[in-house]
C-alpha cells in the first residue's frame, strides 16, 4: 500500500508518532503552526478516513492513534522520492545524500557498514 501524506498530515502524524495516542487538543499543542482546534480535528478525521489513524473514545474526547508505523511511511515516502525526483534511481538518491549532505565520520561509517552488509547478502 502506497502511503501518501500532505505536508500538514505529516505534521500531525509526526506528533502522534512522537507522543503516542493523543487528543486533538494535545496534537494542536505540539504543532509548530498556530492552527485552530477545528482545523486539527478536521485533519485528524481526514487521516482516519484514509485509514492512517484510528481513535478510542475517552469521555467526550477522542484519543487518536496511528495505524501506520513511521518506518512504513518512510519507506513509502522514499519510494516516491526516488521515483519522482531521481528517476527511479536509488543510486542517485544515495549519491546525492553522500555528496550534498553534511555527514560526519560516524554517519559515513554507518552507511559504509550498511552497504557492506547489503553486498554480502547479495553474494549469498
Amino acid at each position: 500500500m502506497r502511503i501518501v501524506f500532505t505536508e500538514r498530515e505529516l505534521d500531525i502524524m509526526a506528533v502522534l508518532w512522537e507522543r503516542g495516542p493523543s487528543t486533538a487538543a494535545e496534537v494542536r499543542e505540539k504543532i509548530a503552526d498556530d492552527l485552530a482546534y477545528n482545523t486539527v480535528l478536521s485533519m485528524l478525521r481526514i487521516l482516519e478516513d484514509k485509514g492512517y489513524i484510528g481513535h478510542t473514545e475517552e469521555g467526550r474526547a477522542h484519543r487518536f492513534f496511528t495505524r501506520v508505523a513511521r518506518d512504513q511511511a518512510g519507506t513509502s515516502a522514499i519510494d516516491r522520492l526516488v521515483d519522482k525526483v531521481f528517476g527511479g534511481s536509488a543510486e542517485l538518491l544515495l549519491t546525492h545524500i553522500v555528496r550534498d549532505r553534511t555527514l560526519d565520520e560516524s554517519e559515513l561509517r554507518k552507511l559504509r557498514r550498511v552497504l557492506d552488509e547489503r553486498l554480502q547478502e547479495k553474494k549469498r
